[in-house]
């Protein structure tokens, strides 16, 4: 369950807000003041930070830096009902990753809220990303070192940057590359995934809106690009946007200028594009979903990053990051591998890339006891051969081990880590890589029940 801190002065407000998000399923904790709000957030392990702008003693620009100084990666949304297009770029460049401004709906928040979630995939503290040391990629790999060399030359330059690979390859990392490498650098990195953003709101959402421009928009609000200005656009996922709002792209990155929904005039824009895609834009091109002339505007620097399988010298390099990483956050003494385990790592293609990887290591980390990591911690789907695997049929286990029968080792494993979180089963299926519903059918094959916890 994510975990959301508020922070607002006014007690109505707090509680409405807190309510609204705990009804969509998230765990809320609340502060009065931008004080208490940093001091929860330095004891807990929160993913985002929602706060107003105005409050007494400290403000939530004062929050929103607070929070940056101790996680860097946690996405802050600033809510103020004194909103200009000044302050959000501001904001933004502050490292804010929403700004809304009241008056507001309920379901304005929620989005917002699974947006920032969305186009955030790590939240630890004091990381620039999943395996990033400072602004270098740990990397062994020739094709990687050369696209970062590519990369780097071209990042003062305004010409737009495409980036294509499978998901879990770390797109979103080389984007933020090209920006730290950047003359924007001091200037605001929004990120925006096409994918998760409705088609219904999208163009609201990049394109900005004026007062009265549809049922429900009552106060202007600047869009993606404006907030951008200066700085530099991160299209997550390109080829998930629908044709007609792709038209509507090739506009405004050909006349570098905006329309806001119900705008009389447009706004002139300085912006820098990068565009990710885990799909081949020619194979969207040909069944006529993706715009042609929007693939060679977005392709004039065209970057390919390798999934993990072709970057065999980098696993090692991930897997022992990994473990220091999450032993850390853990408080644990760092675990070994088995020769065993290493084996299966090797040998596993790693369908999910780094981002699996890290959740696997993240797993073994909680599970492995001794300070020991055996292939029976890593959990692998199918068993660590590679081949697809049902999630909903698959087992927890992925193999015999030693003398113990699969299916006792299986319950001992779900039992142990079922204790480890007092009873609570979503915590457990996700530390196991399962869903509740396979938790739950295990539980009654085995002939018996945990409580809820």
């Amino acid at each position: 369950m994510k975990q959301i801190l508020i922070a607002d002065d006014d007690l109505s407000m707090r509680q409405a807000l807190a309510e609204s998000l705990d009804s969509c399923g998230f765990d809320v904790e609340t502060a009065e003041n931008g004080a208490d709000a940093l001091l929860k957030f330095q004891k807990g392990k929160f993913e985002v930070v929602v706060t107003d702008m105005r409050m007494p003693k400290m403000t939530g620009m004062e929050v929103l830096r607070g929070v940056k100084k101790i996680s860097p990666r946690t996405p802050v949304i600033l809510i103020t009902a004194y909103g200009t297009v000044k302050t959000a770029v501001e904001a933004m460049k502050e490292g804010a990753a929403e700004f809304i401004m009241k008056p507001f709906s309920l379901d304005d928040l929620e989005f917002a809220v699974k947006n920032v979630l969305a186009t955030n995939r790590s939240t630890e503290k004091d990381k620039e990303e999943a395996y990033v040391s400072g602004t270098e990629i740990i990397t062994r790999n020739d094709g990687i070192v050369n696209a970062l060399k590519l990369l780097k030359n071209v990042a003062n330059s305004k010409s737009t940057i495409l980036i294509n690979g499978e998901s879990g390859t770390g797109k979103e990392l080389f984007a933020r590359y090209v920006y730290q490498h950047s003359n924007r650098k001091n200037m605001p990195f929004v990120a925006v995934n096409c994918a998760a953003i409705p088609q219904n709101l999208l163009e609201s959402e990049m394109f900005g809106y004026e007062k009265g421009a549809f049922t429900g928009a009552t106060q202007a609000k600047p869009g993606k690009f404006e907030l951008a200005q200066g700085g530099t656009l991160l299209l997550d996922e390109i080829s998930e946007m629908d044709m007609q709002l792709q038209a509507k792209f090739l506009r405004v990155i050909q006349e570098s200028e905006v329309d806001r929904l119900g705008g009389k005039a447009p706004i002139s824009l300085d912006v820098r594009i990068i565009a990710t895609t885990n799909a081949e834009l020619r194979t969207r091109i040909e069944a006529k979903t993706f715009r042609e002339d929007l693939y060679y505007r977005l392709n004039v620097i065209p970057v390919k990053i390798p999934p993990l399988r072709e970057r065999k010298n980098d696993v090692s390099l991930l897997v022992e990051y990994f473990l220091k990483k999450y032993s850390e956050i853990n408080e644990r003494q760092k675990p070994s591998l088995t020769e065993e385990a290493w084996s299966v790592i090797n040998c596993y293609p790693w369908p999910g890339n780094v981002r699996e990887l890290e959740n696997v290591m993240e797993r073994a980390v909680l599970l492995s006891p001794d300070g020991l990591i055996a292939p029976v911690h890593l959990c692998l789907e199918d068993g660590g051969s590679g081949r697809p695997a049902n999630r909903e049929e698959m087992t927890v286990l992925p193999a015999v081990y030693g003398e113990r029968t699969l299916r006792d080792m299986e319950k001992n494993l779900i039992f142990d880590t079922l204790n480890k979180v007092q009873g609570n089963r979503t915590k457990a299926s996700k530390i196991l890589g399962i869903s509740v519903r396979t938790m739950r059918n295990k539980l009654h094959e085995y002939g018996c029940d945990v409580p809820e916890g």
